[in-house]
């Protein structure tokens, strides 16, 4: 299978591992997804080169394919169809906002023209951070939209596969009041696909740490990767940044101080009875923390599941720090403040 190239940290390299992810997407593609399946995870796991991969996937296997991430005004349209790349590049050259916007609803309609208008028979829609782009309070509307395609579509047609991926913890938990989506996790790269992606790295970046400390301060999660390649591999100067991002502020830190205390030990301290739900809700809209994480029974995720239990990586059973920079964030702000 064609591995796709990516840009990572200003270098170009080719999409690792993930097969299991992978092998999830053909499977998506023999049976087609009854319902839309909405995939959440940490900033910066890797959703995006994950759903770039399954469009070439899919292309692959004989799909039209619509792929939109509306923040970055990026997509990616493998059809014959002319007509669907240029209302993309039209809605794209529009201005910021009205730009995200129309390319998160043009993901439907284009799915919904391929099928009645042009008659195609098999047609992925992949959505990328559409929620952010729409607004919370539009998500629910959203999903059951993408429903109505599988369920109430304009012609008939054979396959049909709708995955949209999201960071927003918030939008899970609206999401997940109805029956209008199957929610999968998706975690920070496992070990041994984390070391097939900093292998490709490390002759081409300067002073690159050895792997067992790349991977015990990033937990896997590529994007953190390339926060401390930006930062010189300086931990201490990512996790200021890191901090200051999340407005870790002296009042955030001492109103929370005995729970965040604890939750830097074991972040499972938040899944306790009287854990206070303000808080909670507080970490994970900064996305900071995952909650109520799936079992780990490997169908309830995209990929491997974390492990059950790593307190060194900040991984409870039912709650997790995004990476352990996050966490030493957090505890860097208790010392400071």
């Amino acid at each position: 299978m064609k591995r796709v190239k990516l840009r990572f940290a200003g270098l170009e390299v080719e999409f690792a591992d993930r097969d299991r992810a992978l092998a999830q997407v053909i499977e998506w593609a023999e049976k087609g997804t009854w319902q839309p399946v909405v995939v959440f995870g940490p900033e910066g796991c890797g959703k995006t080169s994950w759903l770039k991969q399954a469009a070439e996937t899919l292309k692959s296997l004989g799909f039209e394919v619509v792929y939109i991430d509306p923040l970055r005004k990026d997509y990616v349209a493998y059809t014959d169809v002319k007509g669907v790349l240029e209302k993309l590049a039209e809605a794209a050259a529009e201005v910021a906002g009205i730009a995200q916007l129309k390319l998160a609803t043009l993901a439907v309609d284009l799915a919904k023209e391929l099928v009645g208008k042009w008659g195609k028979k098999r047609v992925a829609v992949l959505m990328d951070d559409a929620f952010q782009a729409i607004g919370l309070d539009k998500v629910e509307t959203y999903v059951k939209g993408l429903l109505g395609l599988i369920e109430h579509p304009p012609a008939s047609y054979e396959k049909i596969v709708a995955i949209a991926a999201t960071s927003e913890g918030v939008s899970r938990e609206r999401i997940g009041r109805h029956r209008w989506a199957e929610l999968r996790a998706m975690w920070n790269m496992c070990r041994e696909g984390f070391e097939e992606l900093y292998e490709q790295l490390r002759g081409k970046i300067p002073s690159a740490p050895s792997p067992d400390d790349a991977w015990s301060l990033t937990g896997g999660n590529p994007w953190m990767l390339a926060q401390l390649y930006q930062a010189g591999w300086d931990a201490g100067s990512a996790t200021i940044a890191l901090a200051e991002g999340k407005k870790l502020t002296p009042g955030f830190i001492e109103r929370w101080r005995k729970w965040l205390e604890e939750a830097v030990e074991d972040p499972d301290a938040l899944w306790s009875a009287d854990a206070p739900e303000e808080l909670v809700n507080e970490l994970v809209e900064r996305n900071l923390i995952v909650y109520n994480l799936h079992s780990r029974l490997e169908r309830r995720w995209v990929d491997q599941p974390p492990p059950r239990k790593d307190l060194e990586l900040g991984i409870g059973e039912h709650v997790a720090w995004q990476t352990p920079l996050h966490r030493e964030a957090v505890r860097r702000a208790l010392t400071e403040a």
